[in-house]
């Protein structure tokens, strides 16, 4: 039929970012799903010749997008406790803008829903605002509800994402002697310019030789697991690792070297076993 896609995309709960993915599928191919639905005499066929409920779609096509873009920046090996809270603090605010806007029947934030009110001259956007707007809220008031306490951001740990900004000890929570610490750290040109070079992490664990205890604090707050990500990750690798052939294997080290990014050291590794000579 001449479209961009050959085929419609399934959901599955155990791939759930695929939900945002099959609605913007069946939005472009919307016009192809109707033929196939007309041809077989299906009652769905009328849901496509329904405006309202084709804005409703083209909504959901970009809501979803924009909550799986939101679950893929929180994934990853070096994501911490403090960077997600912020991640999902901003989204909080995000929903309130495009309450905001669409409370003023603009529907400009969603890109999928705008273009089709432009091109399709829809006379019940307002109708479609309001359907709009309740959702925004339940899921603003939902996610509120999981996360009490992040609009209220504890800025007392500032200074362990960047010690550098201007005026971070004001609001560091640290002890007098620690304070002082902080300052001459942050007055460290050279270590400036290592932060900029280095992640968080990594330049707490760089300085820990020469500012002990602030290095440890920094940590404390920095190493707990942000999310399940490095957990089903592991999962996923040894269900590849350890199958039915290989029952009994020990995937200890095997599952280590899957999950990890670091670098084997092979010259070190192959130095310690016997190599098999010949008789």
């Amino acid at each position: 039929m001449g479209s961009e896609h050959q085929h419609l995309l399934l959901h599955t709960e155990v791939r759930w970012l695929s939900r945002g993915k099959i609605l913007n599928r069946l939005f472009e191919l919307r016009q192809e799903v109707h033929m196939f639905l007309l041809e077989q005499k299906s009652a769905f066929s009328s849901l496509f010749e329904n405006q309202d409920w084709v804005c409703r779609l083209a909504y959901l096509a970009d809501i979803f997008d924009k909550l799986n873009d939101l679950n893929l920046s929180m994934q990853g090996f070096r994501t911490d406790e403090l960077s997600l809270n912020s991640k999902m603090c901003a989204f909080i605010k995000k929903l309130e803008f495009w309450l905001k806007k669409v409370q003023r029947n603009s529907v400009s934030v969603f890109p999928t829903l705008d273009k089709f009110a432009d091109d399709s001259e829809i006379d019940n956007l307002n109708t479609i605002c309001d359907c709009i707007r309740e959702h925004l809220t339940k899921l603003r008031d939902e996610l509120v509800s999981y996360f009490p306490s992040i609009m209220n951001q504890d800025r007392t740990q500032d200074w362990i994402q960047n010690p550098f900004v201007e005026d971070v000890t004001s609001s560091s929570g640290l002890s007098d002697k620690l304070t002082e610490n902080l300052i001459e750290l942050a007055s460290d040109r050279t270590l400036e310019l290592k932060f900029q070079n280095v992640t968080v992490s990594q330049f707490w664990l760089e300085v820990k030789g020469e500012y002990k205890e602030l290095s440890e604090i920094a940590m404390s707050a920095l190493l707990p697991f942000g999310s399940t990500y490095l957990c089903e990750v592991s999962f996923s690798a040894m269900s590849l690792i350890k199958t039915k052939h290989r029952n009994r294997l020990s995937v200890q080290n095997d599952l280590i070297i899957a999950v990890s990014d670091i670098e084997p050291r092979f010259d070190n590794i192959l130095a310690k076993k016997q190599p098999q000579v010949s008789h």
